[in-house]
Formats: structure tokens, C-alpha cells, sequence
């Protein structure tokens, strides 16, 4: 069955690390991404540019990008964001049967016991792990998350298109070193940074004065 992978975050901004991910993603696992910007995090600080703003760039960034699109759901909501809610939301749209991943970090991973019932997801999606370069997940696994998916890792895609949800997977391609944070600093300081991101996002950044002096131009969804 196909498989739908959903890869959520700030992308504040959208950077060429997270479009080579959620490349990688759609070639490796053979499926749809969408990438699904957050409104309101409530495991992190308060994005630097509007949430209009974060999908527009998106928008830009994955024009004509086959098997990449932008889901704002998480934006639509009016309340704030946890991704069990999200899952439900996905599920109840797709159905039981549809095969349905979450494409997260290591670090994500790492804390995922933290996350609003967290055991739950594993009934309605599986996890697709994109690693960071000195960063692993062998060894390193709280106890409680350890036990509970020991078992459960998948070898292959056809393995989590095969059942709904439960299995994880790594991606097998660690995440690239540009991040978000840099992107911003870099902008505001003045320093090189229109290489980092795709140039129709620098572009807008650029129209709209984010992340520096001066006002943000107004936008709407």
C-alpha cells in the first residue's frame, strides 16, 4: 500500500538540509512528503518569522519538487500544536489501513518520551529516523522508549507499507549541517547565507526584510 510521510517542524527558515532530507525520504521510502510547518511548537521557542511567512517560503521551496508538498493543518488549528493531535487528524482522514510515517530527528527521537502520549502515536503512524553526524541512537535511548520499541524497528520501506502504523526505520541518510538558527544569525549579522537556503526563499527573505531590520511585510494564508 502506499505510504505517506509527513515531516514536520518550524522551517524557520526552510533550508537546503531539510529539502535534501525530505528528498531522500521520498526517493529512499518511495512515497509522498509533506512537509508540515508548525504553529506553535509547545516543545520549543516561538518561530522568528510568521507562520504565513514559514509556509510561503515552503510554497517556493517545493514548486516543482515531484512528491513534496506543503500541509498546513498544523496552522489551521487555533490551538497549539502537539503531533498526537495531528496524527488523529491524518487518520481520520486516510483511514485504518493507509501506511502513515512521521519523518523526525534523532534528537526527536532521543525525547520522545516527553511528547504528549507518546505511546499512543505508535498506533497511528510509524517513525522514519533521519540521523545527525555525531549524533546516534544506538545506546543512547531513555529506558522507558527503549523497552517499549524494542522490537519494532523495520529494515526496509515494504516493511511499513505492509501495516498502518508501529514500526520505525532509519532514513540512513544523517541530516546535513545547515540549520535553521545559522540561516537567521547569518541574515542578521550580515554574513554569507543565500547559499544555504533555495534561492526563491532568499528571495522572499529578502522582499519581506525577514529575520533583520525593518518591518515584515503583512501576508495571509
Amino acid at each position: 500500500m502506499p505510504l505517506t510521510v509527513f515531516y514536520g517542524g518550524t522551517f524557520d527558515p526552510v533550508h537546503d538540509g531539510h529539502l535534501a532530507v525530505a528528498r531522500h525520504a521520498r526517493d529512499h521510502l518511495d512515497a509522498s512528503i509533506a512537509l508540515m510547518p508548525a504553529a506553535d511548537p509547545p516543545h520549543r521557542d516561538t518561530p522568528g518569522a510568521s507562520a504565513t511567512h514559514r509556509a510561503r517560503m515552503l510554497d517556493l521551496a517545493v514548486a516543482g519538487e515531484p512528491g513534496l508538498r506543503v500541509d498546513r493543518r498544523e496552522l489551521r488549528r487555533g490551538s497549539r500544536s502537539y503531533s498526537i493531535d495531528t496524527l488523529r487528524e491524518v487518520r481520520a482522514e486516510l483511514g485504518d489501513d493507509a501506511s502513515v510515517a512521521l519523518l523526525i530527528g534523532a534528537d526527536s527521537l532521543l525525547g520522545l518520551a516527553g511528547w504528549k502520549d507518546w505511546q499512543a502515536m505508535f498506533e497511528l503512524s510509524h517513525f522514519v529516523v533521519a540521523e545527525r553526524a555525531g549524533m546516534t541512537i544506538d545506546g543512547g535511548l531513555p529506558g522507558s522508549l527503549d523497552a517499549f520499541i524494542d522490537g519494532r524497528w523495520a529494515t526496509s520501506a515494504a516493511e511499513l507499507r505492509a501495516s498502518p502504523a508501529g514500526r520505525l526505520l532509519r532514513l540512513g541518510q544523517p541530516l546535513q549541517p545547515e540549520s535553521a538558527t545559522d540561516v537567521r544569525q547569518r541574515v542578521r549579522t550580515g554574513q554569507p547565507w543565500h547559499d544555504l537556503v533555495p534561492p526563491a526563499v532568499a528571495g522572499y527573505i529578502e522582499r519581506h526584510r525577514l529575520y533583520g531590520a525593518g518591518a515584515v511585510a503583512p501576508a495571509s494564508l
